[in-house]
């Protein structure tokens, strides 16, 4: 018999009924369910309130299972299958132990072959919403007349370079169309060469420019992976102007100046051994290296010394351009209107999930480039279709206001994180601007150690929630939102909830084991095997506490914890996204 204190409501919507807490897809035009009368509303705080059964619940609710899609034609096992035959070993999946198969997306949701719907918090590149109908239509429209290259005369392409150009200083004027963003930052370091007839390279650690050879020599990201002693004698890697976790921190009464100081030592170290600096190459906000913000006045002064020294300076937009940052259109406009590159690379966002790039540059630097008498020709970069779609990105930002939602919902976002940050010792740090907006995860506040396997819990956590973030950095506990442009208060608030939920759940769990660990003095190893949790309390020298994993005495500063989650079949290698 049905509960005296629970009934039966219907909602119209398609495709799913929830029986006993499982979700049921069905081909009924409304969904019946069975809830509390005494649960709180999906309103506001309300929502914290709720136990874990009704809000996976609520979350479901929310997401609004969709019909299974038809666009499936294997099964997922199938799949899985034919992936792991014929597609290269090293391409990851996200989720490795159950990764989700995506059939279709719309907006900011994305949905598998189930019907399942996802809000998607980490795909800067389908940057005004998945499938824009203005975009697909304009794609569509195009390829039905016509899609060739750039040797013939064609508006779009002209229209195209004259309406993005016009977003940049007026010095920034020449463009190269190109297909992805390693293309374009592999062109650019071309330019920055042949203009200053000079070859090395200096960039930021933890920095990632992209997949082809001469990025992965710039990329630190990727090449300390394969050992201390990958790094070609012609790469220089400057400290990433980092606050929270860098050489100089947000207590140094101006940082700027110290980590463009030590570019400036880099160069003279060059000199000194015979080298000239050909360019500076840096996200305007480097997103692999853990969402870090510069601080501001930091690109003018490294400028001026590169500069001084024959070189030339790029900024690579290709993450966090396009109004991403909702104060600015390009991120680099927030070092101030004092600074402006030589060189800006471009890409992901820019065709919404269609296959293009650009690089801007001077006049001057783009007659260098032609004074090689080499010319440079793109097969597909700038053909009809791509610039088509570029346009209409450009207009869909425009007419949505999608800079001016970044703002706002950035704002509101970082502001509910904040509130987290007061609630939960495991968060140490928020920063980001607009929707661009890193989580740095800690075991110890004081320490700022890194709490690399709590992220990782917290990713997979709320996938079992219909939500997909990620996490990135150095140390892999940097959660990292960047999501389409058309993310909603909505959305944020729904996010925070569940990480507000997660993260009170690890941090019970972790007062639980240190509880256990006092009363019952655990000796070494004893429990290891049974427990989720690493733990080791620093307390005052002295203390009668023993270390539950390693035993004996425990040390360190007063009332600080260091803390790890130790998770099953975690991923063992980052992914880019």
């Amino acid at each position: 018999m049905q509960s005296p204190r629970c009934k039966v409501r219907k909602i119209p919507a398609g495709g799913c009924t929830l029986i006993n807490g499982r979700v049921q897809t069905t081909l009924a035009r409304t969904i019946t369910y069975r809830v509390s009368t005494q649960s709180a509303d999906h309103r506001g705080s309300s929502f914290l309130n709720l136990g874990d059964r009704n809000r996976r619940f609520w979350s479901l609710l929310y997401f609004n299972v969709g019909f299974k899609m038809s666009t499936e034609t294997l099964n997922k096992k199938t799949t899985i299958e034919l992936r792991k035959r014929h597609i290269g070993p090293s391409c990851k999946v996200f989720f490795s132990h159950d990764p989700i198969k995506i059939v279709r997306a719309k907006g900011q949701y994305m949905y598998d072959e189930r019907g399942e719907r996802y809000l998607d918090c980490i795909n800067n590149v389908a940057h005004v919403g998945h499938s824009h109908p203005d975009v697909v239509r304009a794609g569509a429209k195009q390829m039905e007349l016509l899609n060739t290259n750039s040797r013939f005369l064609h508006d779009h392409l002209v229209k195209y370079a004259q309406r993005l150009v016009a977003t940049l200083p007026d010095k920034l004027s020449v463009c190269y169309f190109v297909n992805s963003g390693s293309e374009a930052n592999d062109l650019a370091l071309r330019l920055a060469r042949q203009y200053t007839r000079h070859n090395d390279i200096i960039t930021l650690d933890h920095a990632y420019h992209g997949h082809v050879s001469s990025l992965i020599d710039i990329s630190p990201y990727k090449f300390q992976q394969l050992g201390e002693h990958q790094k070609k004698d012609f790469v220089y890697v400057a400290p990433s102007p980092d606050i929270y976790r860098g050489k100089y921190r947000e207590d140094h009464p101006d940082p700027a100046t110290a980590y463009a100081d030590d570019v400036r030592d880099i160069i003279c170290d060059a000199h000194r051994k015979g080298h000239k600096i050909a360019a500076f190459i840096a996200e305007s906000l480097q997103s692999c290296g853990g969402q870090v913000i510069p601080p501001k006045g930091y690109f003018q002064k490294v400028a001026q010394h590169v500069r001084q020294a024959g070189g030339v300076v790029i900024t690579d937009e290709v993450q966090v351009g396009f109004g991403r940052v909702g104060k600015h259109f390009w991120a680099f406009q927030l070092q101030g209107e004092d600074f402006i590159p030589d060189i800006v690379t471009m890409g992901k966002p820019i065709g919404n999930g269609h296959p293009m790039s650009c690089v801007v540059t001077t006049r001057e630097i783009a007659e260098a480039f032609m004074s090689s008498g080499m010319e440079y020709f793109n097969t597909f970069g700038g053909n009809p279709v791509s610039c088509a779609i570029g346009l209409a990105v450009l207009d869909v930002i425009e007419k949505e206001d999608l800079q001016g939602n970044a703002d706002r919902v950035g704002k509101y976002l970082t502001d509910l994180l904040n509130q987290q940050k007061e609630k939960h010792p495991l968060i140490g740090d928020i920063r980001g601007v607009g929707l661009f907006i890193g989580v740095d995860l800690v075991k110890d506040r004081i320490k700022r150690t890194p709490a690399t396997a709590e992220a990782q819990d917290v990713i997979y956590r709320l996938k079992e929630h219909n939500i997909l973030l990620s996490a990135d950095g150095p140390h892999r506990n940097v959660l990292k939102f960047k999501p389409p442009m058309c993310f909603s208060e909505e959305d944020a608030k729904f996010v925070v909830i569940n990480i507000d939920a997660i993260l009170t759940d690890i941090e019970e769990t972790i007062r639980q084991q240190i509880d256990h660990c006092s009363t019952t003095n655990c000796e070494n190893g004893t429990n290891k095997r049974r427990m989720p949790f690493s733990i080791s309390e620093h307390t005052s020298e002295g203390s009668e506490h023993q270390d539950c994993v390693n035993g004996g005495h425990l040390n360190g500063s007063a009332g600080s914890q260091d803390i790890s989650f130790s998770p099953d079949a975690m991923p063992k290698k980052r992914l880019r996204t």
